[in-house]
């Protein structure tokens, strides 16, 4: 699996539309992930940077995190409100895996203050979920046609343009 910094690397154009269209929707995204059930789930997600890793981090006792914490297979789409998709939408998806470290957590919580204000410093997180990437695919849009970037662990990205 990849990390962050890893997938931007070898996937840079998925990685650009996907951090320019997560900064432009406030970091929202749409979280998928597989209900106990075994039915998908979407939920809305605002998954963060620091250190060069792409955490997934959120309220405790949420339906979304019990769904990993029983199978850490997820899909992160960039939130798209434009049916044209003129600025582009990005997807990723692989595996979380849940980072035990008090001092990267706290990190983590003065971003978040020094960010959007909201105090977690000294807060205690359940899970702490930094996303290994397997796959990732984006849509752009530019002169007249659509580009269709894909990705595969271990692999180059694969530009697919149409008309």
């Amino acid at each position: 699996m990849a990390l962050w910094t890893d997938f931007a690397a070898a996937a840079p154009r998925i990685a650009e539309v996907f951090t320019r269209r997560h900064a432009a929707t406030g970091n929202l995204c749409m979280l998928g992930t597989l209900r106990p059930d075994g039915f998908p789930r979407i939920s809305p997600m605002e998954p963060r940077f620091l250190e060069g890793d792409l955490w997934l981090v959120g309220m405790p006792d949420t339906a979304k995190f019990a769904d990993l914490a029983a199978d850490p297979r997820f899909a992160l789409h960039t939130a798209t409100v434009d049916t044209q998709v003129g600025d582009g939408d990005a997807k990723i998806w692989g595996r979380v895996e849940d980072v035990r470290d008090e001092a990267l957590h706290q990190r983590f919580a003065v971003a978040v203050y020094e960010d959007i204000g909201l105090d977690l410093r000294g807060a205690t997180f359940d899970q702490f979920l930094r996303a290994d990437i397997v796959g990732a695919a984006s849509v752009a849009v530019g002169d007249d046609h659509m580009y269709v970037t894909t990705w595969r662990e271990g692999g180059t990205e694969t530009v697919i343009q149409k008309h």
